[in-house]
């Protein structure tokens, strides 16, 4: 075999995981708007027959790093609702169909602080302090908060290595 560029075999790498991510959205999608074909399947049937891949990791802030040192995408409106804190402990289970099926297993000691959202450069930002934390997109929206707004966010109670904040509530 020909010597392939490092450069060449991590974009085919991406590319191949981000197709898969693409066709497990796509899936979870086409469920969602037509209903699951497999609805018949008994309850009694076990999970390992339905589960295809499982895998462990932390959230940091915005994707899971997985034990197999892969980054996984979380859904932004799954760790909104969830306030997932950066440290958090996901299990991904990735089905054999490709649907992506996250849940968190071991929150992390948090800590509730409140803060002024701040937009710069197009990312969104909870100033606490001379500190400042990231929110994601999907969480600002949901509460309609605006820069400027006063707002309640989850941080790891030790957060001294914490960028990310799970946004609580617009004050």
């Amino acid at each position: 075999m020909a010597d392939v560029p490092d450069k060449q075999i991590k974009r085919l790498k991406s590319l191949i995981t981000e197709a898969e991510t693409n066709l497990a959205a796509a899936k979870e999608l086409l469920v969602s708007l037509v209903g699951d074909e497999d609805a018949g399947t008994t309850p009694s049937s076990s999970d390992s027959e339905q589960l295809g891949k499982i895998i462990e990791g932390v959230f940091d802030g915005q994707n899971m790093v997985g034990s197999d040192g892969k980054t996984y995408p979380v859904p932004a409106n799954y760790a909104s609702k969830s306030k997932l804190v950066q440290g958090d402990i996901l299990k991904l289970t990735i089905a054999d169909d490709g649907a992506f099926l996250y849940k968190q297993i071991g929150p992390i000691p948090r800590k509730q602080i409140v803060g002024v959202l701040k937009l710069e450069n197009g990312h969104y930002f909870v100033e606490v302090g001379e500190k400042m934390y990231r929110v994601l997109l999907a969480s600002v929206t949901y509460f309609k908060a605006k820069p400027g707004d006063q707002v309640s966010v989850n941080v790891p109670e030790d957060d001294t290595n914490a960028e990310w904040a799970a946004l609580e509530a617009a004050l």
